[in-house]
């Protein structure tokens, strides 16, 4: 196997993944375990400036820029170190199904697990890959140990063939991407790169250079507790007026209903009985405007609730939590030509698509680090079906050669 497949299937056996709860950085300490085997691995391979940020866990490193090209633009790739709260990563078994031909794949004999194109249309594209799967247990973790893997190998080819022209490249592994912190600590300035990518992105060829503009909501009804049975009059079910709460959003602007460039509120976790109850939402545009116009529906229906049933019955509370990286990187626009043409020429078409979700680049592009998105090959993610192709991360390995030679010669 190739040093990308390799690394990944030593990273995805380390459980990393995050917890929103904690309110710490990193919010799990068990990040800590990948992060220590990269400070090793990069020093075993010869990276340079390595730093270990151990309060908070990022990991920073340089490639030396290769002779003659030491005046060129710096260049930044950045994956997290973090997997998904929503699933597992614990105790994860990956497996290899070589040469897939097309059709079911038996995940779990004992639990019969399988993953169909009936339920994953896109899996058609991929008959005679081999695929990176779980046993229908766990998430994979390719969201981002692929991206983890594939920049650790491309360090590695570059170390070990200095006839390869680049520039200068910094390296940094970040925390508790998956649960919108993965900025929060993050030190651009001593990042010092000119612009960056995030290599957090899906199968090959997709390329994104905008998000969401992105709110966390949150409702905290207020209701009064009366014995049922002397309740008329008296009783405010919080429960039922958080329901009612939900029912005043437009229907149709929920994530099972949307796609593309359409936003939505999703209600994302809701706990409480008669007394309290309190709901937790995203909501997501990425117009600016219909953002904007979003976060006042969502306190409006508040406000209503409470001329109907009295002050402070429902509480609204509302957070920005990033904004759309388009309108930072426009002026950058050779960081996607070069990632679309080197893509081209690796016999990949791009493919490039709004991201329904967030990056820690769009968080950092903000902070003064233009910084679109890769792809790193995996699919399915945050999920027990969640997968990655082999052929698809090799090749985004040789996209981020490629892209330092693109900018051998680049002036910032």
């Amino acid at each position: 196997m190739s040093v990308t497949i390799d690394r990944f299937l030593e990273y995805v056996r380390i459980d990393t993944g995050s917890d929103e709860t904690t309110g710490t950085t990193p919010s799990t300490m068990k990040q800590h375990d990948l992060a220590s085997l990269l400070v090793r691995q990069l020093e075993q391979i010869g990276a340079a400036e390595i730093t270990y940020d151990r309060e908070h866990c990022y990991v920073y490193a340089s490639i030396p820029a290769s002779k003659g090209c030491e005046n060129s633009a710096v260049l930044g790739l950045i994956a997290h170190l973090d997997t998904s709260p929503a699933v597992t990563g614990e105790n994860v078994k990956p497996r290899i199904v070589s040469g897939y031909d097309g059709g079911k794949i038996l995940l779990n004999q004992e639990l019969q697990i399988y993953m169909s194109p009936q339920d994953f249309p896109e899996l058609c594209k991929l008959k005679g890959q081999d695929l990176i799967v779980t046993d229908g247990t766990t998430l994979l973790g390719a969201d981002d140990k692929a991206g983890i893997a594939e920049i650790m190998a491309m360090a590695e080819e570059l170390l070990t063939h200095p006839e390869i022209r680049h520039g200068k490249l910094r390296i940094a592994f970040t925390p508790d991407e998956e649960i919108g912190e993965g900025a929060d600590h993050f030190d651009v300035a001593l990042f010092g790169a000119d612009f960056a990518f995030t290599v957090d992105g899906g199968t090959l060829g997709e390329l994104e250079n905008e998000t969401f503009n992105a709110a966390s909501g949150r409702i905290t009804v207020n209701g009064r507790s009366v014995h049922p049975g002397d309740a008329k009059g008296k009783m405010l079910n919080s429960i039922l007026i958080a329901q009612e709460f939900q029912n005043l959003l437009p229907v149709f602007e929920n994530p099972m209903y949307t796609e593309g460039y359409e936003g939505f509120y999703h209600l994302d976790s809701i706990k409480g009985n008669v007394e309290k109850t309190v709901a937790d939402y995203i909501i997501r545009d990425h117009d600016r405007q219909k953002f904007e116009e979003k976060k006042k529906l969502f306190a409006d229906c508040a406000a209503f609730l409470n001329r109907k049933y009295g002050e402070d019955t429902v509480c609204c509370e509302v957070k920005d939590s990033y904004y759309n990286m388009k309108e930072v990187l426009e002026p950058y626009a050779h960081l996607m030509d070069n990632a679309a043409r080197s893509l081209r020429e690796l016999g990949a078409e791009p493919v490039i698509n709004p991201v329904r979700g967030g990056t820690d680049g769009a968080r950092l592009s903000f902070m003064g680090l233009p910084c679109p998105n890769l792809c790193t090959g995996g699919a399915n993610y945050h999920s027990r079906f969640e997968y990655a192709s082999v052929q698809a991360m090799e090749t985004v390995t040789r996209l981020l050669i490629k892209l330092a030679e693109c900018y051998a010669d680049f002036q910032a």
